[in-house]
């Protein structure tokens, strides 16, 4: 129970309503009761003063420009950990001894194959289906091919279930890329990590040897941690939006992959490699970077600045990081377009009006750099953005579904429409 309450007066009624203390942010307002005792409720478009859940996977400050996930901070897991040491951190709420994450790791690693029959699935999309379609389809059909894993009542299943999507979520999104420029599958191999092997299955073809570079892996399991959950955002809302109606993990994590797919969300990285595109020349980037300083000019830099971090993202400063030994592996000489982004990143990190408004370069600008360098084309960082986020989603909804205090989701609307009128034969009209 609160111990501290605030006062709300509504006409002659007074109404009590308890103020709780997270362990980390702001105090919260418990408004669940205001309806009933007041007959009124609140008004939040885009849930920016709301709460829907109570969780302890992972806190975002972002005026400090903090992002812990279950305590720790994320540059401390980016840069000593790796992806399926974080993903079992954020799905048990501790990190593993040796033992565990051992057992983990070959828990995911035998599970990266696919039901065979799912190969028929993808010859049913056209061959320039935009992965992202493609991924969302082929998720919500995984509870067609893995019916002992949809009971949400059933601890174990749900298990099976977690284990399955974050394992064969790389198979799926490699299978979309491959099926997109017309080559053959490539099968997991158990011999590579999680990262390499997802660099395999896009990169190798059965005609000749494919050895993955351990400095493009650790680049890409860098950008996978560091997209692993990131609190309560559009898609976390609507994977736990969905999953408060009861519906199976695949078709949960399908909506969050649908809702991930817009441009303000997860497209931000596509979206800052179609800006360096815009720009094309390094002798251009100073007319850009005028318009994003002009207040009379609706242009933005994309990748520059973020709507939670209003200092900086924690995230970018690791990923530069990345980016700059995969620049230096690869080189950028042959691309004129990661010539403009590193040009812009050094000039407008030198101009004082990016300093001052807190513009730096996010995490969506360093990965759309590296994968553009690594040779993924720009439709499918949204597909990787979403295999990444797969652990972050499925960590919430467990959290939900273990909750005793679970409601199916109903938010309330301001009505603004006609009021009652009587229906007119179409004759009269």
């Amino acid at each position: 129970m609160s111990d501290k309450f605030a006062r709300l007066i509504i006409g002659d009624k007074e109404i009590e309503l308890p103020i709780h203390t997270p362990t980390a942010g702001p105090d919260v307002l418990d408004i669940t009761k205001l309806y009933a005792q007041g007959d009124v409720f609140t008004y939040d478009p885009g849930f920016t003063s709301t709460a829907a859940c109570d969780s302890t996977i992972t806190f975002i400050d972002g005026e400090k420009g903090e992002l812990l996930h279950r305590g720790y901070p994320i540059d401390q897991l980016a840069e000593k950990s790796h992806f399926l040491e974080v993903c079992y951190l954020l799905l048990y709420g501790e990190l593993p001894s040796a033992t565990e994450l051992e057992d983990f790791e070959a828990r995911v690693t035998n599970h990266t194959m696919v039901h065979e029959q799912m190969h028929n699935f993808f010859r049913g999309f056209r061959r320039d289906a935009h992965p992202m379609a493609t991924l969302v389809g082929v998720v919500g059909a995984m509870s067609a091919f893995y019916h002992d894993s949809t009971d949400i009542n059933d601890e174990w299943q749900r298990e099976v279930a977690a284990i399955r999507l974050i394992a064969k979520l790389p198979t799926i999104a490699a299978m979309a890329f491959k099926y997109s420029i017309g080559q053959p599958f490539v099968y997991p191999r158990n011999d590579l990590d999680y990262a390499a092997n997802f660099l395999h299955m896009c990169f190798s073809v059965p005609a000749e040897k494919y050895e993955v570079d351990p400095i493009l892996a650790r680049a890409m399991d860098r950008i996978f941690t560091l997209h692993a959950d990131h609190e309560q955002n559009a898609s976390t809302s609507t994977v736990r939006l969905a999953s408060s109606s009861g519906a199976n993990p695949f078709a949960c994590i399908a909506a969050g992959i649908a809702c991930l797919w817009g441009p303000a969300h997860g497209g931000a990285n596509q979206a800052c490699l179609e800006m360096l595109k815009e720009i094309g020349t390094v002798d251009r980037i100073p007319e850009f970077i005028a318009r994003a300083k002009d207040k009379n000019d609706s242009y933005r830099l994309m990748g520059f600045g973020h709507r939670v971090y209003k200092n900086f993202d924690p995230r970018a400063t690791v990923m530069k990081q990345s980016a700059d030994e995969v620049l230096e592996l690869l080189g950028v000489e042959d691309n004129p377009l990661l010539q403009v982004a590193m040009e812009l990143e050094k000039q407008a990190l030198a101009d004082p009006y990016f300093a001052e408004k807190k513009l730096f370069p996010n995490v969506d600008f360093y990965s759309g750099i590296i994968l553009e360098a690594m040779g993924f084309p720009t439709s499918m960082f949204t597909p990787i953005f979403a295999l990444a986020r797969t652990v972050g989603w499925i960590s919430q909804w467990k959290e939900q579904i273990s909750d005793p205090n679970l409601k199916i989701g109903r938010p309330r609307q301001l009505y603004k429409g006609e009021t009652s009128r009587d229906y007119v034969d179409i004759e009269k009209r």
